[in-house]
Order: C-alpha cells, then sequence, then structure tokens
C-alpha cells in the first residue's frame, strides 16, 4: 500500500454531506496513522470538524467574503487574498486530495493544491479532468452515506468503523446539557433548503403535543436563521414548544440534538446528526431519498413512495407534495415508539 503523507479532503458545502463523508477521517487515520489529514470547508461546517482529532487541520475557505470583494469590485484584494489561499496550500505540499463534492469548485482547489494524486467522486461540471482518478458508485445503493463508503474501498481505506463522527467542544455543549439535566427532551427539525422537502407545516404543533403528553418530554424546535419566520408560525400554533431556531450557531444546536431523547426531522444535516449521534432517529422523506438504510437500528426513515418519487429538485405536483402530506401524525408517533425501544 501506497503510504502518503499529507492528505487534503475536500467537501466544502451541505451540512448533511459533511456529516455523511465525516467517516473518511477515522479510516484515513487508521491507515495512515502518521499522516497529516486536512479538511477543506466553507464557514458554515467548519465547526463540526475543527474539533476532530483525527485531523490535522479544518482549512476554511472564505468563499462568501470573496464574493463580497466582487461585487464590491475590490478585484485588487480579491486577487491577493486567492493568491495567498492558493500559496497556503501549496506551501503544505500535500501528496493526495479527495474531492468528496464532485464539482468544479472543489475540482479547481484539488487541482491548485498541486497534489499529485487528486481523487474525485462523481467528478462533474468537468471537473473529471482535473483529477487522476475518478469513483462511482452504486446510484441505487440505500445505505446511508454509501457514496463515501464506496470512496473508502476504493482506496483501500481500514473500515473498522466506518461510523458518521461529528466532534463538539465542552463549550457547545453547555446549553445542552442544562436541558438534559433536567429531563428528557425531543428535538424536531422542519426546515430545510427547497419547500417539496417539507412536511405539512401546521402538524408539527399537533405532533409535539402528542410527544409531550405520551412521553412527557420537552420538544425544542431547531433550525438555522433563515428559518425564524417558519418557526414563529409553528410555535404561534403549541406555544408550549421550546423554538430555539436561529439563535445559537450550528455547533451549538448540534449539541442539543447530541443530548436528547428522540429526533424528528425532514430530509436536512440536523436530521442526519441525529442518526449520527445514536438518537432515536425519524427522518421524513418525500422528493428526496438519500437512503432508506440508516445502519442504525433506533433510526428509521418514513417515505411514502409515489410514481413521481423522488422527484428531488423538479416536482410534478403542482405544490401539493403529497407524498409529504401522506406522512400522517398516527403513522409517526406508531414509528416513534419503535425507535424508542
Amino acid at each position: 500500500m501506497t503510504h502518503h503523507n499529507n492528505i487534503l479532503i475536500i467537501r466544502l458545502s451541505a451540512i448533511g454531506d459533511v456529516v455523511f463523508s465525516s467517516p473518511l477521517i477515522r479510516s484515513l487515520r487508521l491507515t495512515y496513522p502518521k499522516a497529516d489529514i486536512s479538511w477543506l470547508v466553507e464557514p458554515a461546517s467548519a465547526s463540526l470538524l475543527e474539533h476532530n482529532s483525527d485531523l490535522t487541520e479544518v482549512i476554511v475557505w472564505q468563499r462568501t467574503q470573496w464574493k463580497k470583494l466582487c461585487r464590491e469590485r475590490r478585484f485588487l484584494k480579491l486577487c491577493r487574498e486567492i493568491k495567498s489561499f492558493i500559496s497556503m496550500l501549496r506551501r503544505k505540499k500535500f501528496d493526495m486530495v479527495l474531492d468528496l463534492q464532485g464539482l468544479l469548485k472543489s475540482g479547481i482547489w484539488a487541482y491548485l493544491s498541486g497534489a499529485g494524486i487528486r481523487v474525485g467522486l462523481r467528478s462533474r461540471e468537468g471537473s473529471k479532468h482535473l483529477m487522476t482518478k475518478v469513483v462511482s458508485h452504486a446510484a441505487d445503493n440505500p445505505r446511508i452515506g454509501s457514496e463515501y463508503l464506496a470512496m473508502a474501498e476504493e482506496l483501500k481505506l481500514t473500515l473498522d468503523d466506518f461510523s458518521m463522527n461529528i466532534a463538539l467542544s465542552s463549550k457547545d455543549e453547555v446549553s445542552a446539557l442544562k436541558y438534559s439535566d433536567a429531563g428528557k427532551y425531543a428535538v424536531i427539525c422542519p426546515f430545510t433548503t427547497r419547500p417539496q422537502k417539507h412536511w405539512v407545516e401546521h402538524r408539527w404543533a399537533e405532533l409535539a403535543e402528542k410527544i409531550m403528553d405520551r412521553y412527557s418530554m420537552q420538544v425544542i424546535m431547531l433550525g438555522g436563521p433563515d428559518d425564524i419566520e417558519a418557526a414563529s408560525r409553528i410555535h404561534s400554533l403549541n406555544d408550549k414548544i421550546i423554538n430555539i431556531t436561529g439563535k445559537y450557531p450550528l455547533a451549538r444546536t448540534a449539541a442539543f440534538i447530541k443530548y436528547s431523547s428522540l429526533l424528528i426531522g425532514v430530509d436536512t444535516g440536523l436530521t442526519h446528526m441525529g442518526i449520527a449521534f445514536n438518537v432515536p432517529t425519524l427522518a421524513l422523506f418525500g422528493s428526496t431519498l438519500p437512503y432508506s438504510d440508516t445502519t442504525h437500528d433506533n433510526a428509521r426513515v418514513l417515505y411514502h413512495k409515489m410514481e413521481c418519487s423522488p422527484c428531488r429538485r423538479n416536482p410534478t405536483c403542482s405544490g401539493n407534495f403529497t407524498c409529504m402530506k401522506m406522512l400522517s401524525i398516527e403513522k409517526i408517533m406508531g414509528s416513534v415508539q419503535e425507535v424508542m425501544i
């Protein structure tokens, strides 16, 4: 087996995919125990990686800041920052780069790193021409994070513990610990980026009420700053829900998931964290089906397959999102009983 001294993982964005791909960190560390292992990421997901002891360094690409400089026409400063960033990458002398994003923006960074070995995952948008090797995977594999497992297998990495690994600081965990010390609580994660991935909004209030009554648990609603308005609407229907949507940064929000006793959510990064933290989890899928095999006995996917499923980014139901409406409160409550055992 070829030894690698300096490895760079590139997965820039999508919180869920950072969670899905996190097992590769441990596999690389077990395979190359003395290597320096770095991860290139955008700021939004960096906090999920910064405290992982198997990583040598987390390199943050300030993409939003660069776009701002471009909008402000501060091209000289932008050029300096780009040049400095490329120089920094090259000074690290990476000998292998894993481009887990498989897009042109990530492929360019893989190429500019100067690494002699550049392995892309399902490289698209022309990025395959920037790779020395491209790894594909079976599109119908139902296992959670199957594409990242395919990468590990192709590279013949050690697979003793290919489980998701989100590391948090003790500071991030303080707020959640206060709630868990007071008793068990459930979290709901109703929000994501596309409307076709949402469940029926008003049902969250009734579902929370049933969880409170049956299990004597508080229910905490989680989400990001962009979800505050929708969270307020749900909270107005059931003010017993503890609404902390948008109040904490990502890693602190993740801590609330880690110490919860139940998570119910849609196809969003927060829901996938429930499985990563081995929390009893119900994932409500409709227009997407990123996985059906959670690899955990206490985590289930609820999915009502229709002729058009999964439509992904191209729904044909004129905004009815029938597949999500078919997931009833009664069905969800029955599944809660199964994962809580």
